[in-house]
């Protein structure tokens, strides 16, 4: 049987209006032992698509099919895999799977596992009808959260609930933000939700995000340089770039913390990192931490956090065939929100 899928066959160095993938028809997968079968509804579309296809974090072979905040219903199980997940409405994040006997598994940190796969970059991923994944990295779905909106959760809406518990942030401090696309804009639900004592200072260099940042309840919004108005506790840097990151650590007040929630950062600007002066940017025990991935725990607690708070992401829809449109647009700054493909509709 063949299904569709849009698939990445090496790296581009993207310009407008380029199409990175290719929509095509490919054999549909059978579930071997301990997998299921997704049939696919949605998958959010991550800025680290854009890295995979720029060879920032490459695919160990091609081609590949792309896509980790995966919604389906599983259609069909592997041998060893229980009846009772037939059926169900899960979702599958950026962690595909682990090995589950190093320590770092053993001690829930599996998203530090050398044996670590990743969706939609080390196997097959959601830009397709249908989808394989282990049966123990599926996540159940809160009837609360409908389809489209449970896709950004699973990794915007995860990585960022990570990031925010590793600032260490408490009650009534003040956090920041670099960049306002889909993780950062989570983030502020999750903070207005959890910390509502806590103020929200938003640095984003494009105008209708600031303004978008200021509608969901930031307390100031300002470009990439501008100085906020009072120290930041702690400030997570959600962007591509290295300049917003030596930004924010001028912002930091003494002994904060500035997380990095992305995978892997452009070069194009690393000259940025020059900039960086020691009684200025660090002096005063500031602390650098970044986030490497997530963990079955970090996707499990936010997607039961998001039903019980009602945390739901703006976003935009778009069918499988215009993968190509919302990479595109993301690429040129073109971000209110999520991005989310609907498939099988």
């Amino acid at each position: 049987m063949k299904m569709k899928a849009m698939l990445l066959e090496g790296v581009t160095a993207l310009k407008a209006n380029d199409a990175p993938l290719r929509l095509a028809e490919v054999a549909r997968p059978a579930p071997q032992a301990g997998e299921v079968l997704l049939k696919i509804a949605a998958c959010g579309v991550c800025h680290t698509e854009l890295d995979e296809i720029e060879g920032r974090t490459a695919p160990p072979q091609y081609p590949v099919i792309p896509g980790h905040q995966v919604v389906g219903e599983v259609v069909e199980l592997g041998k060893g895999v229980a009846e009772k997940h037939l059926g169900q409405r899960v979702g599958v994040a950026w962690i595909y799977e682990a090995c589950g006997k190093c320590d770092y598994c053993n001690s829930g940190r599996e998203n530090l596992c050398r044996e670590f796969k990743a969706t939609g970059r080390d196997v097959d991923g959601g830009y397709a009808e249908y989808m394989l994944a282990p049966a123990q990295f599926t996540h159940p779905l809160p009837d609360e959260i409908d389809t489209y909106e449970a896709a950004p959760l699973l990794c915007a809406g995860a990585i960022g609930y990570r990031s925010l518990r590793l600032t260490g942030l408490q009650r009534g401090q003040r956090l920041g933000l670099t960049g306002f696309g889909a993780s950062a804009h989570l983030v502020l639900k999750l903070l207005k939700t959890t910390f509502p004592e806590s103020e929200c200072y938003v640095f984003a260099r494009n105008a209708e995000e600031r303004k978008f940042a200021l509608e969901l309840g930031a307390v100031w919004a300002g470009d990439t340089n501008d100085p906020p108005p009072r120290l930041l506790h702690a400030i997570i840097d959600t962007t591509p770039a290295w300049k917003p990151l030596v930004a924010a650590m001028k912002c930091l007040a003494p002994g904060g913390r500035l997380v990095i929630n992305a995978i892997r950062k452009e070069s194009g600007d690393r000259d940025y990192l020059s900039q960086v002066d020691y009684s200025t940017h660090l002096w005063e025990e500031k602390e650098l931490k970044s986030v490497a991935n997530v963990t079955k725990f970090d996707v499990r607690e936010f997607l039961k956090l998001a039903g019980e708070a009602r945390i739901r992401p703006d976003y935009q829809l778009y069918p499988l065939e215009q993968a190509n449109l919302a990479l595109s647009e993301m690429k040129a700054g073109l971000i209110k929100g999520a991005k989310v493909l609907a498939i099988n509709r």
